[in-house]
């Protein structure tokens, strides 16, 4: 399916450079265009994709398009493509943070095919997580939405109506998780040991902690007993993160962060 891309920021690099290493996708049939005629260039070079001059040639080169504009500009890209759209009508995917499928549709006059993605920065090391619902035209192409997602990452199917808590867990949760590693390599500076090493320790444990809820079938508590022995550190250091507030902490933060999405 040939694919074109308007908007070429990071996000749009880091899935385009997903789609190329899957292999599911080749870099001549993928489509980009720009209003920053350097962030095209930058992709051209470093993938071979083929370089559009409008947003307009871009929709009439490609069977799906996507949307890689901020939120804020993207009702007037639809108002200015509409007619194209309309004509060629592709299968758009739009990756516009809070912006749902009915409103994207309410922005054209005619119903599109329509998917929304939500990724998260992750995406950019193609580890992402991703979101994706599709409106009724364009359910037929919910196993295309997987393998594009998937292309970058990992990919969930989801309700649009779970989409604001997901933007939470799945999209504001990595500067969580980023935090909870600085802590802890700073944690182990203040003990003496290089900042380089102690993040790279940090990091890779948290990694290695994901991959073991995600392999082992474990809930994360019984995991947690598993590694806290009778009198040892580990229950030392988990008792003392319940007495200071780590878990009510953390879900204040996933709730003040859905509340701020409710009022975008």
């Amino acid at each position: 399916m040939k694919t074109g891309f308007i908007g070429c920021g990071n996000m749009a690099g880091a899935i385009i450079k997903g789609m190329i290493s899957s292999e599911n996708f080749s870099a001549e049939e993928i489509f980009i265009f720009d209003i920053d005629e350097s962030k095209t260039d930058i992709i051209c070079e470093e993938y071979n994709c083929k370089k559009c001059v409008s947003a307009v040639e871009t929709v009439k080169q490609s069977d799906a398009v996507i949307l890689c504009v901020k939120p804020n500009v993207i009702a007037a890209v639809l108002e200015e493509l509409n007619d194209t759209l309309e004509e060629k009508d592709p299968l758009i995917i739009s990756i516009a943070a809070g912006k749902t499928l009915e409103f994207i549709e309410d922005c054209l006059s005619y119903v599109p095919r329509l998917i929304r993605v939500m990724p998260n920065i992750n995406a950019q090391a193609l580890s992402a997580v991703s979101a994706y619902c599709a409106n009724g035209r364009a359910k037929e192409f919910t196993d295309f939405a997987g393998s594009f997602c998937k292309s970058f990452g990992t990919a969930v199917e989801l309700d649009e109506k779970f989409f604001p808590v997901f933007g939470v867990i799945g999209g504001c949760s990595p500067a969580f998780a980023y935090m909870f590693i600085d802590a802890l390599a700073r944690a182990a500076v203040k003990n003496g040991m290089p900042k380089a090493t102690a993040l790279e320790i940090s990091a890779q444990a948290v990694l290695g902690s994901a991959k073991m809820i995600l392999e082992s079938g474990e809930c994360p508590w019984s995991l947690v007993d598993k590694v806290c022995s009778p009198g040892g550190t580990t229950i030392e250091g988990v008792l003392s993160l319940q007495e200071n507030g780590f878990e009510s902490a953390v879900a204040k933060a996933v709730q003040a962060a859905v509340e701020k999405d409710s009022r975008i």
